[in-house]
């Protein structure tokens, strides 16, 4: 089981300022205040411009911080002869230091340090007991042809690459059958160089599925922190059947339109799992949980259980800040959700799935999500038909079941929620407690129901469905809902 760390409190914290007994009376004017304003605003910018990509050239420096040692023998990635240029492949250099690494693990493994610069490499294999450690301006460049990129069997709860039939393409940076790894820095940056990725999905001329930036497989006792990941081919972050996994304090950053499938984190089959304060903007789902795809997932039969998510803000204009499926045919549950916000996406969050995958998402909890500029707020669908092949079994119906969402805020939302059940998949037992968010439609049918069994608890806005049970405060029941079967979903809206 992963150990728990303490919520960092201050970030969500809203705290009113007394404006008159903070501000000396020199700042009386609007005149004056808007100058003080204005100009640090212009200095924030300037030292934001000097921590990402080259910044500004008379801002530019070397880290001053010492970097930590973090393990009994410390490597530099420059004794293997790597060159931080951006244009010398370092691929090499790489594979010599965690080589030496490897042979340290009964000492308590190496610490590789990557210093400040950009270091161009192929995909290398991460082993165990190591530490990568990016110092501040370390940016590793993943290199863009893909002819550098290794070819890998599918993996074995999809049976198929995820785009193309046979093998996939491997991640940038990969480990399988690890123990005890981090990756983790002074917000140094991977960059996968996806848009030579993105170009060429889109014009078809990828013979094979697109690689992740970071894969972990078959691992266990990861810790991933104080990175950037940035610009991935394919998905971002994608821990595969691992457990023992904490994510924190992970920056993961591509374009929100025309960067294709650029998933954030994508925790598959994996259990005892820590996900939080990150910052996701990304062009397809900010998190999608995983567990497999029809067939091959429930003949794989390994679950994504015990997640916690927490204290993260996403966007995601394309899909949905944080989605559980569609590939989910293992089964996922134990999962929780709290301290979230999402803003100008397309969904908030979404359960997707289909006839054929089997499994179930079940033992599931939203609480306090703010939803701020969301076309549609909860998601729940139960026809998103994409299988790898025409041997899935349609009877093989999945069940969603004991899903419960807690103070649920927001503005600016189209759709609060919409949660489309069939009479073959059903969804049961669902919760909404404390829940007001903001429509920028005065319409009916915002609150938008099909085939769903539960109850609300008190007074919640917008009004919801008939589908729903209706409780006060103290949970006695008031109203029995008649129509737990009744169709209200609109897709036009």
């Amino acid at each position: 089981m992963m150990v728990e760390t303490s919520i960092l409190g201050g970030r969500f914290n809203n705290q009113r300022i007394d404006l008159k007994r903070c501000v000396p009376a020199f700042f009386s004017t609007y005149r004056t205040l808007f100058t003080v304003f204005w100009i640090a605003a212009v200095a924030t910018i300037f030292l934001w411009q000097s921590t990402i990509g080259d910044g500004f050239f008379f801002l530019r420096r070397v880290s001053a911080r010492p970097l930590p040692k973090l393990r009994p023998v410390v490597f530099n990635l420059t004794d293997f002869g790597a060159v931080g240029d951006g244009v010398t492949l370092n691929t090499k250099a790489f594979e010599k230091a965690i080589l030496a690494i490897s042979k340290l693990r009964t000492k308590g493994g190496g610490q590789l340090n990557v210093p400040s610069g950009r270091w161009l490499t192929a995909p290398f294999n991460l082993t165990s007991h190591m530490t990568l450690f990016l110092d501040e301006n370390a940016v590793i460049l993943g290199i863009q042809d893909e002819k550098y990129w290794p070819l890998m069997p599918p993996l074995p709860s999809y049976g198929y690459g995820r785009e193309h039939i046979g093998p996939r393409y491997g991640s940038l940076i990969h480990g399988q059958n690890l123990r005890d790894v981090m990756i983790t820095g002074h917000n140094g940056t991977i960059n996968g160089q996806g848009q030579a990725w993105w170009k060429k999905y889109r014009q078809k001329l990828l013979n094979h599925t697109r690689g992740p930036l970071v894969q972990i497989m078959w691992s266990r006792d990861i810790v991933i922190s104080n990175i950037t990941l940035r610009d991935s081919p394919f998905w971002t972050l994608h821990p595969y059947d691992c457990k023992n996994v904490t994510i924190r304090n992970v920056t993961i950053l591509a374009p929100v339109h025309d960067a294709p499938n650029t998933d954030g984190i994508d925790p598959d089959s994996c259990e005892d799992m820590l996900i939080e304060d990150c910052y996701i903007s990304v062009g397809d789902d900010g998190i999608a949980i995983k567990s497999g795809w029809d067939q091959y997932g429930i003949a794989y039969g390994q679950p994504s259980k015990n997640i916690r998510i927490r204290n993260v803000i996403l966007q995601s204009m394309v899909s949905a800040g944080i989605s559980i499926g569609s590939e989910m045919s293992g089964g996922v549950s134990g999962v929780t959700v709290e301290n979230i916000v999402i803003w100008n996406s397309r969904r908030g969050v979404r359960i997707k799935t289909a006839p054929g995958r089997g499994g179930y998402v079940q033992d599931i909890t939203y609480r306090n999500l703010t939803l701020d500029t969301v076309r549609v707020g909860i998601v729940i669908k139960t026809d998103y038909n994409e299988h790898p092949d025409e041997g899935y079994d349609p009877k093989a119906v999945p069940v969603l079941k004991d899903i419960s969402f807690t103070s649920i805020h927001g503005q600016g939302v189209r759709v609060p929620v919409r949660m489309h059940g069939s009479e073959d998949i059903p969804v049961r037992n669902v919760t909404f407690r404390d829940m007001s968010v903001g429509i920028t439609y005065k319409k009916k049918h915002i609150f938008q129901c099909a085939f769903v069994h539960g109850r609300v608890i008190g007074t919640i806005f917008p009004a919801p469905c008939d589908n729903l049970d209706r409780y006060d405060e103290q949970e006695r029941l008031i109203k029995h809902s008649a129509s737990q079967n009744a169709t209200d979903i609109d897709y036009d809206f």
